[in-house]
């Protein structure tokens, strides 16, 4: 297999490669733009290519689908989005997209198209119990595969992105519901006594987010000066639990009112008691919101569990 480069203009350089047809077994000459801003940069560029084509992972970016086009965004962007959101994009893509339009070639694809999917999944969707996609959730479809074909663009598979010619569905905004405080003291005296509370008492009293109690450590807790450090945050992914910076992107300080002080006191009193039953001591390193051997509870397992409460 030969192949070599060539300047079509100042700048402009062209990885020529001879291929052969796999169906009449005839040699046919391939022009491949290239990236390269210099001869050196297209020699290399040039020898990776022949290899692809050698080894079988080479396509012809006329031939590449969306489906293939999709597999392949997921794995470059992987490294630079968090696991969390690596999984929700393989989820929107992968579930609402491909199986509507994988098959079409990338240079075939429409703006017409791509809404046809959309007004689709807000009336059937793809849901177990058939019911449509919600409007939020196609709009995150949307940013998505916009994202995506917008690299593609960068990348010279297409010359523009046709989700810029879509107006997704805009979500109908929910009125926020709060707790009163009369409200508040009847979920806190209903949840005390059970593993729920301190959970519930740190979110609804202290502001803190679901991840950010998982991740809570009596280190960093001072009771006496009566404050916490929000430092880190548990993020569940289907590789297990992993901790990271505050959804903030910075720790913070919460201060605690009295009455927190002495109900994490009161906690902490029993959560040392429950641990000494299997000798464990507690510690600066042991969880605020853990399981009865002092192990950290998953966020998930916080979540249902205040949904068993509210049903």
């Amino acid at each position: 297999m030969k192949g070599h480069i060539r300047e079509r203009s100042p700048g402009h350089w062209y990885a020529v490669i001879d291929l052969r047809d796999a169906a009449t077994g005839k040699r046919k000459r391939k022009w491949h733009r290239l990236k390269a801003k210099g001869k050196r940069e297209a020699q290399a560029e040039c020898a990776a290519l022949i290899t692809a084509v050698k080894t079988g992972t080479y396509i012809e970016p006329a031939k590449v689908t969306l489906a293939a086009f999709v597999d392949t965004w997921l794995a470059d962007v992987k490294s630079r989005v968090s696991p969390r959101t690596h999984e929700r994009y393989v989820e929107l893509l992968r579930k609402n997209v491909a199986p509507e339009l994988g098959e079409v070639l990338m240079k075939d694809l429409r703006p017409a198209q791509i809404s046809k999917i959309y007004a689709d999944a807000l009336t059937s969707g793809r849901r177990k119990d058939g019911k449509g996609l919600s409007r939020r959730t196609v709009l995150h479809v949307h940013r998505v595969l916009s994202q995506a074909l917008a690299q593609a663009v960068k990348w010279e598979m297409i010359g523009r992105n046709p989700c810029d010619a879509v107006e997704a569905p805009k979500p109908t905004p929910a009125p926020m519901k709060t707790y009163d405080m009369e409200q508040t003291a009847e979920l806190l005296e209903d949840l005390r006594g059970t593993r729920l509370f301190p959970a519930v008492l740190l979110a609804v009293l202290c502001g803190l987010r679901r991840g950010e109690i998982c991740a809570l450590k009596w280190g960093q807790v001072d009771l006496t000066a009566g404050s916490t450090a929000v430092i880190q945050s548990a993020e569940q992914t289907r590789a297990g639990v992993r901790y990271k910076e505050p959804k903030s992107g910075r720790s913070r300080t919460v201060a605690l009112s009295s009455f927190v002080i002495a109900e994490l006191k009161a906690h902490r009193v029993r959560q040392a008691q429950e641990l000494l039953r299997i000798g464990v001591r507690v510690t600066d390193d042991t969880f605020v919101y853990a399981r009865e051997d002092g192990l950290p509870l998953r966020p998930h397992t916080l979540t249902h569990g205040l949904g068993s409460k509210n049903h």
